[in-house]
């Protein structure tokens, strides 16, 4: 008898507590401040051989309208690629509008849609020289609920890049790449 009341007082505290957690979340403000970080891969392709595997870190700032928008920036690094022959070093600054959209309570989807401001230091063969560039970007990804302020996000997004070394040698025919910048990255998300 005294186990069956010691459940009972256990099912009875945990139905509390849920029902307290449960009225906590559906207060919770969806309007606010946030910041986060991304660390993840790059693969740059283009119409040539100007191809590499490298990694990539980003930091965020964002700020929360509501549950379904917010206005998202960050500092990029793309990081070094190319080859023995020519290589290039990128990073910049995006501007963004992120939709989300919850599934469950703690699983959202989301996309963003923005602009990129980059510029690119190349290194062709004893020629440097830097690029600065505009291009938009897309991308979206999973966001999983740890707490309500803490996040973990799984993201992919494409930029629309434009790599012009023409300004770095002049008498190399190919110098303008037209290419993406693939992004598949983990990161944190914290909320205010």
């Amino acid at each position: 008898m005294k186990h069956m009341k010691t459940t009972l007082a256990g099912i009875i505290a945990l139905t509390a507590f849920g029902a307290n957690a449960q009225s906590y979340d559906e207060n919770i403000d969806e309007s606010g401040f946030y910041v986060g970080g991304n660390y993840g891969y790059l693969r740059v392709e283009g119409e040539d051989d100007f191809d590499d595997d490298k990694d990539v870190w980003q930091g965020l700032l964002g700020y929360r309208f509501n549950e379904y928008f917010a206005l998202e920036g960050s500092f990029i690094d793309f990081g070094d690629y190319g080859n023995d022959v020519a290589g290039a070093s990128t990073d910049g600054y995006t501007a963004a509008l992120k939709g989300s959209f919850p599934i469950t309570e703690r699983l959202s989807i989301y996309g963003k849609l923005g602009q990129l401001w980059s510029e690119t230091e190349y290194n062709v063969g004893t020629f440097n020289n830097d690029y600065d560039d505009e291009s938009l970007f897309v991308g979206g990804g999973l966001s999983f609920a740890v707490t309500p302020n803490f996040l973990i996000n799984a993201e992919y997004t494409v930029y629309d890049a434009e790599l012009d070394a023409e300004s770095a040698v002049e008498d190399i025919d190919d110098t303008n790449f037209e290419t993406d910048l693939k992004q598949a990255s983990l990161g944190i998300e914290y909320r205010f």
